[in-house]
């Protein structure tokens, strides 16, 4: 494994990432599809047995046994030092006051949970998982200051939001001298290039390194394209999934996928390999986070660091991608509906009720 550095500052990490949104009691909380300890405990041993030292979960996975999972292995397999454990926070906790959101109070609360849950006594890189519209922002950002301050927290991370909410908090920390955010966790993947509008620009101007979930769009890059919703996650979230991945661009997206086909098959490589290729080819990219339920698929995505595209291979991948609807910097319940609406089959109902289960 050949390690790189996160944006623009020291710490080494691995240029692929374990999402850990995979590991957890499924009967806790979202995702139905979670693998319980002991698969995610032979998954996570083959991951660093392989050398990957990114971890990255989230509070709200499966209600904080993800973290509990991921804390407890990585104590039994790994060396603390070597490890760089991401988590977030944001989604609720807990009904009532206070059990959601990006307040003082609340970082300051669901921080010691993760803490406690994960077994450890800092965090390297501590997210915040999507905007919080009803907290001030310098309330959110003094708060993480004082968390890194505290010695909780080693580095800050972001993740999807409009391009100016990040260059306004970036401002923010720069004139007030606050701890920046190191890091932006973000949705790009050959089916999901409106990142690189704004936001790509941006972190490439500002040394930040991004983050890419779902680098695979939800299995559709790893198989044919009438496989393309064959997978357990692919069906359970998939109102979720057509609403990343509309009906509007079926025609275009079908030819991205047979195009990862084609060159997959020249080159004797898997579909997966080719995508997550495409992602290392991009200097904004410090890592994918994959979700691997299986160790065949934390072997390719390693596999796929040995890969250097050509000019032509990446033309081919790109050349067939047309604009489409874009939501994913959106937090607030009544925009994502407005954009919601604008897609075939989605009602704002749905809209609302699907992307505030489903946040990744």
């Amino acid at each position: 494994m050949r390690y790189i550095k996160l944006g623009t500052t020291g710490l080494d990490i691995s240029p692929i990432a374990i999402g850990a949104m995979t590991f957890g009691i499924p009967e806790r909380g979202h995702p139905v599809w979670s693998l319980g300890e002991e698969e995610s405990r032979r998954l996570i041993r083959h991951a660093l047995e392989a050398g990957i030292n990114f971890f990255d979960t989230a509070n709200i996975y499966s209600q904080g046994t993800s973290e509990e999972i991921l804390g407890r292995a990585l104590r039994d397999y790994a060396d603390r030092d070597g490890i760089v454990l991401a988590t977030k926070l944001r989604h609720p906790m807990k009904s009532g006051p206070n059990g959601a959101g990006l307040s003082r109070k609340s970082i300051m609360t669901e921080l010691d949970h993760s803490l406690r849950r994960l077994g450890v006594d800092y965090i390297d890189l501590y997210q915040i998982h999507r905007g919080d519209p009803d907290t001030p922002i310098t309330e959110t950002l003094e708060a993480l200051h004082d968390a890194v301050k505290a010695g909780k927290v080693r580095y800050l991370g972001a993740s999807s939001m409009r391009a100016f909410e990040f260059a306004k908090a970036l401002h923010l920390q720069r004139q007030h001298d606050w701890a920046r955010f190191v890091s932006m966790q973000d949705h790009y993947n050959l089916l999901a290039r409106e990142e690189e509008r704004e936001m790509i620009p941006l972190c490439l101007d500002e040394g930040i390194g991004t983050l890419v979930w779902s680098p695979l769009a939800r299995g559709r890059l790893a198989r044919s394209w009438d496989r393309a919703k064959d997978s357990r996650r692919g069906q359970d979230d998939a109102t979720f999934t057509d609403m990343l991945y509309t009906p509007t661009t079926e025609a275009a997206d079908r030819m991205i996928v047979d195009a990862v086909g084609a060159i997959a098959e020249a080159r004797s490589v898997s579909r997966a390999q080719i995508a997550l290729a495409w992602l290392r080819s991009k200097p904004v990219v410090s890592a994918p986070i994959v979700g691997a339920s299986s160790a065949e698929q934390i072997d390719q995505a390693v596999a796929s660091l040995e890969i250097d595209l050509t000019s032509q291979e990446i033309a081919a991948l790109e050349a067939p991608y047309t604009p489409r609807h874009d939501f994913q910097g959106i937090s607030a319940s009544r925009e994502l509906a407005a954009i919601a609406a604008q897609i075939p089959g989605f009602t704002t109902a749905d809209a609302v009720r699907q992307v505030g289960r489903r946040q990744v």
